[in-house]
């Protein structure tokens, strides 16, 4: 079992490895100020997308915090609403 395990490993390794070997390549294929002026691009792309998805994130957050304060308001406007009411005559 750890003989697979390792072989696994292994693979995943050389896989990686291979993807960086090609990354280098396809930054080595261009000239030095555009392969950084390129890589400079990226980067700030990216993270322009993380702080997008971090304005989500406290959006999100933001309105199940809402969401919660709203419920606890309902919840007590009902309890109030309930405790005015008096209950119905029967008729006898």
């Amino acid at each position: 079992m750890e003989e697979a395990r390792e072989s696994v490993h292994c693979a995943a390794e050389a896989i990686c490895d291979r993807l960086r070997h090609l990354g280098d390549i396809s930054y080595a294929i261009l000239p030095k100020d555009v392969a950084h002026a390129l890589g400079d691009l990226k980067k700030a792309f990216l993270t322009n997308c993380r702080s997008v998805i971090d304005w989500d994130i406290d959006w999100v957050n933001d309105r199940v915090a809402g969401g919660d304060k709203l419920r606890e308001e309902w919840r007590e406007k009902c309890k109030q609403h309930s405790s005015t009411q008096t209950p119905p005559a029967s008729a006898a």
